[in-house]
């Protein structure tokens, strides 16, 4: 996937992180939100009755759309986790 950052802003330490089994460039600072957006991942889930596509709106904890499986952990917000290396993501497709 491309990569959909602002060139011009400085970054911390880029790490690696598993998208669906994928490797997943991020970088430390970055919520896992923004990490996945940047990488060109819009849908995240689908809503639980008519199935259709979801993915981050508010940010900031609000919506609960950016719902995902980490390392196992269902349900949690994208938006409220910070990246670190080593992170697996599970997400809807």
């Amino acid at each position: 996937m491309e990569d959909l950052r602002i060139n011009s802003v400085e970054r911390k330490e880029k790490v690696t992180i598993k998208v669906n089994g994928k490797d997943v460039i991020a970088y430390t600072g970055e919520t896992l939100l923004a990490a996945l957006i940047a990488s060109g991942y819009k849908q995240l889930k689908k809503s639980p009755v008519l199935k259709e596509k979801r993915g981050g709106l508010c940010g900031m904890g609000v919506c609960y759309e950016c719902l995902v499986t980490i390392d196992g952990e269902k349900n949690i917000r994208a938006c409220m986790q910070d990246v670190r290396a080593g992170m697996e993501i599970g997400i809807e497709e």
